[in-house]
């Protein structure tokens, strides 16, 4: 019964591919919501100051919006970083021939790591200066590359990849994985000179991702 079971059992391509459509739009449209909008009463201390002309009310908005900047800037990482895994993952399910039930079941690990990333990306954007909340965001990372990394690894064991999928785009896909999961490491290991810096690091990255320039050695695992 069991064995039978196996062979029915999330086989279907498309509903997998439906169900990661919907939840990385769910988990980058949960991501916007930390962003809340600069309230001005909020920045009491200023008020004070208005009333004696020292400091316009736009100055005070102004302000108010740098305290918002940390915030934006791990939002537009985290928002390049669910496209990124989204578009990798993407890519898997397209190249696949068919599917089994424990390669579903990795997918949707790799799913539940996407449903991770705005609880992280919150923790971040709140504790922006302590090195814990980047190592719980970096683990994050590490659990998306990793579960996409075994995803490949296993549709390739179990011969399940189409004919797109050749030997050397495999490997080329196992070695991006890899190495930006390392240069990730990098990133974070910054960190202890500043966190900002680690940050900052990680945001480059993804944007090399995304953008793909000619820049050596990143385009030699593209």
């Amino acid at each position: 019964m069991a064995e039978g079971y196996d062979r029915i059992a999330g086989r279907s391509l498309e509903r997998l591919s439906a169900l990661s459509d919907g939840i990385f739009a769910i988990a980058m449209t949960i991501l916007v919501l930390e962003l809340r909008v600069p309230v001005l009463d909020a920045v009491h201390a200023q008020k004070t100051l208005w009333s004696a002309g020292a400091v316009s009310q736009e100055q005070a908005v102004l302000d108010a919006l740098r305290d918002v900047a940390p915030r934006l800037l791990i939002y537009v990482m985290s928002f390049l970083t669910l496209g990124i895994f989204w578009l990798a993952q993407q890519s898997q399910l397209d190249g696949l021939a068919t599917t089994t039930r424990r390669l579903t079941w990795i997918h949707l690990a790799l799913l539940f790591a996407v449903t991770l990333m705005p609880f992280s990306t919150a923790l971040l954007g709140e504790y922006i200066d302590f090195r814990l909340a980047l190592v719980v965001y970096w683990l994050n990372l590490l659990l998306l590359g990793g579960l996409l990394w075994s995803a490949l690894r296993y549709a390739r064991r179990q011969d399940v990849l189409g004919e797109a999928f050749t030997r050397e785009l495999v490997a080329a896909s196992e070695r991006r994985i890899v190495v930006y999961q390392l240069l990730y490491v990098a990133a974070v290991m910054s960190a202890v000179v500043n966190t900002y810096l680690a940050i900052g690091l990680l945001v480059l990255l993804q944007l090399n991702s995304v953008i793909s320039p000619r820049v050596w050695p990143l385009n030699r695992v593209g």
